[in-house]
This record gives C-alpha cells, structure tokens and sequence, in this order.
C-alpha cells in the first residue's frame, strides 16, 4: 500500500499544533485549513481548548470553518458542555463563525449565564447571531437577567448583543430600569441610550445612567 503526502502531511500537522512554539502553531493551524482533512477536526476541537495565544486560537477557529459542518458541528457541540472554561468559550465562539442555525440548541438559559465572564460573553455574540426567527423576546429576556454583571467590559458585550437584537428588548429593558440593583438598573439605562443612538459611547452612556440613578434614589429635601 503506498503512503501519499497528504498522509504523511497529517501527523506532522498535528504535531505542529502541539508545538511549544506559538508561531509554529500558528502555522500549522493555517495549513489545516488551508488543506482541510476530516482527520484534523478532533485534534483542532482540542487544541481550541488549551491554546494559550488568542491569534492562535483565531487560527484554529478559521480551520474548523473550512471543514464540513457535518464533523464539527457535534464536536463543538460537546465541548460547550466541558468542564474547561476555555473550551466552552471557544466553541460558542467558532459556531458563532461556523453560523449554523442547529447549533442554536446549545445556546441554553444555563450557558447565557455561565458564571465564567468569558464563556458567557461568548454565548451572547453567538446567542443573537443563531438565535431562530420567533425567539428573539425569549432572548432578550433571558440576557437581561445578565445586566449589571461583570466589568465595564463585560457589560458593553452585552449591551451590544442586546442591542443587536432591535427594538424587541426596549420593553425588557424598560422593565430593568424601574427595578432591581441599581447596577442593573444603571446598565439597562445605557443599553437603552445605545439602542437609540448607536454611536452613543458606552463609557459615557454608562456614567451617565448610574447619575440618573442616584439621584432616583436620593432622599427628597423640603
């Protein structure tokens, strides 16, 4: 049986996605891609759960994009289900690139509100991106029990997906503003300024949002 380069290709591939060396990762996630073989997608699904370097996971995220649907769709799937927070974030990050309207299943009450920032900021960009015609209400209900969580950071993700959805969260966002902490209060109030005005700065938005909030809650003299 004769041995073709392509097949001597694989091993050598895949142990350059285990090099120590992040440039040699990085090429070696390249050429995955460049020359997709079914044999790659497990190794590749792995790989995305312990790359240290974001430009390399990138890499391997774009590789998984160019092999069939088909192979990497369950793999992913499983892995938003792992115990590691890397791994879950990075697959709701690639099957947000991947688009594949079946992967929405994954995109539970439980993983928008995954208590680690990163993987839950993850499911919201994939969340409004697969999110079915028909569920966006149901969507924006579910991200607005996130509001008020996290860093500056943290919440401008998901005032964008919020916003990305349209006007069907101005009701749900009308509500959190009249109730609950003042810090989800304050965001659902910047998160509306951002909904009217899309160049609206969320620094700015938010600053001034937690003012209006103090001084709703301040004590009335005279």
């Amino acid at each position: 049986m004769t041995t073709t380069r392509q097949d001597t290709d694989v091993p050598h591939m895949i142990e350059g996605l285990r090099d120590s060396r992040s440039a040699v990762r990085l090429r070696a996630a390249m050429a995955t891609g460049t020359a997709p073989d079914p044999r790659f997608v497990v190794e590749l699904v792995e790989r995305c759960a312990v790359e240290p370097e974001f430009f390399v996971r990138d890499m391997l995220t774009w590789a998984l994009t160019r092999h069939p649907v088909s192979l990497t769709l369950p793999a992913l799937l499983r892995e938003v289900r792992s115990e590691r927070a890397q791994a879950r974030a990075q697959a709701l990050h690639t099957l947000s690139k991947i688009g594949d309207r079946r992967a929405w299943q994954a995109i539970t009450r439980a993983v928008l509100a995954d208590p680690d920032d990163e993987v839950a900021r993850s499911a919201w960009r994939a969340a409004v991106l697969l999110v079915p015609e028909g569920e966006e209400t149901p969507l924006a209900t579910a991200l607005a029990t996130q509001l008020g969580r996290g860093e500056r950071e943290t919440q401008l993700s998901l005032s964008q997906a919020l916003v990305a959805l349209g006007e069907v969260i101005a009701p749900v966002l009308g509500e959190a503003a009249e109730a609950g902490e003042p810090g989800t209060r304050a965001h659902a109030l910047a998160t509306e300024r951002l909904l009217r005005d899309p160049d609206a700065g969320f620094a700015q938005a938010i600053e001034e949002a937690k003012r209006i909030v103090a001084m709703a809650g301040a004590p009335q003299v005279g």
